[in-house]
Order: structure tokens, then C-alpha cells, then sequence
């Protein structure tokens, strides 16, 4: 199996059903409350802030140049969308000093906290391969939020542009993350653990969703 073959696979194995996620389908039809909307963005904010230094991490633990330059491209785009949340928070109605001291629920950080677990007990590869499977997920959700909020919340881009930017295809990105699956596969690695990490990540994923509602 080839590195597009077993991203293709764990993807499809992994994917949440289409009814597993009832906030995003809410937002997506107008339903959900502005405050909802306001806590994800205030969630997100201690989300992004704690992805940006474990992507770092994996960066310098791993040993391979693309395996490398993968988690660096992931780390700029968290320091990329940090300054959109407040913008969004403060559409859906959180003032900034709300949205600075908010403290988040525990069922919300379980993700970054699983994703900090694999920075140090992971081996990169099998990394790669869950964070690819869970951002399959992640970037439908962004995209499904995008249009709701224009279109039923009135939301500008400003306001849109953190979930705009992870509905926004990354080809760079998936590149980065082919070649150094394909350079682990021609070394002799097999993926030991990159289904459990998948299956956990996509897990906290969806605990985050359901602790918003």
C-alpha cells in the first residue's frame, strides 16, 4: 500500500457519521444559538494557542524533512487564525474582555490535550496519518459553518475568516503529509498506532461538539 492508498483508507475508516455532529448541522441551518457560536470561538482560542506549540513540538521530534515541514505548515496556520477567534467571538455577541478571561470546559480541551499526549508519546508518522484522517472531518465542518453564519447569522467575512480558512483546501499541505508517509513506507515503518490515534482524535473531536451543545 502506497502512502495515498493509506491515507485514503484510514479516512474513509475514520469518518464521522453524518449525524454525529448536531452543532455544526444547527449552525449550519440558522438553529444554534449566538452564544454557541461565541463559546466555540472562545473554546478555539485556548485550542489554537495549545496546537501551535504541539505542532512545534512534533517539528523538532521529527527526523524526516517533509514529516518536518508538515507540522511547521500546521503550526504557521495556528499562528495564522489566532487573531481571527476575537472577531468572530465578538459577532456572535462575547465582548473582548469576556472573550480574554473566558475559561474553558474540560469536554472541549480534551482534543488538544490528546493532541499535546501524541507530541510526546507519538511517533510522527503514525501522527501524520490521524491528524490527516481528523481534518478531513474538520475542514466539512469549518465549510458547513461558513455558509450558515453569512447566510443566517449575517456574519462578514472578518467574522468568517477562521472557519473560512480551514474550509480553504491546503494542497501544500497534504503534499508534505504524502511524502513523508511515502518516505516512512520505503524505510520499512508500518502504521503501529496510527488508527488508535486517529480513532481517539476523532473522538475528542466529537466530545468537543457535544460538550458545546
Amino acid at each position: 500500500m502506497n502512502a495515498k492508498e493509506l491515507v485514503t483508507r484510514i479516512r474513509t475508516e475514520l469518518h464521522p457519521g453524518e449525524h454525529d455532529n448536531l452543532v455544526v448541522k444547527l449552525i449550519e441551518t440558522g438553529e444554534a444559538p449566538r452564544a454557541v457560536i461565541a463559546t466555540f470561538a472562545a473554546e478555539e482560542n485556548h485550542i489554537v494557542s495549545s496546537d501551535w506549540r504541539t505542532f512545534l513540538a512534533l517539528a523538532s521530534k521529527a527526523s524526516e524533512p517533509n514529516a518536518r515541514g508538515f507540522f511547521t505548515l500546521l503550526a504557521g496556520g495556528e499562528e495564522l487564525v489566532l487573531p481571527m477567534l476575537e472577531p468572530l467571538a465578538n459577532a456572535a455577541g462575547m465582548s473582548s474582555k469576556d472573550f480574554q478571561n473566558y475559561e474553558p470546559f474540560p469536554g472541549c480541551q480534551a482534543y488538544p490535550a490528546f493532541q499535546a499526549w501524541m507530541a510526546l508519546n507519538g511517533e510522527p508518522t503514525d501522527v501524520i496519518l490521524a491528524i490527516l484522517a481528523n481534518f478531513t472531518a474538520w475542514g466539512g465542518y469549518c465549510a458547513r459553518m461558513a455558509k450558515g453564519l453569512r447566510e443566517h447569522y449575517g456574519f462578514g467575512d472578518e467574522a468568517c475568516a477562521f472557519v473560512d480558512f480551514f474550509a480553504t483546501p491546503a494542497p501544500q499541505l497534504e503534499e508534505r503529509a504524502l511524502a513523508a508517509v511515502q518516505a516512512a513506507l520505503d524505510s520499512g515503518w508500518q502504521p503501529k498506532h496510527a488508527w488508535r490515534y486517529g480513532r481517539l482524535l476523532q473522538a475528542y473531536e466529537l466530545e468537543f461538539w457535544s460538550t458545546l451543545a
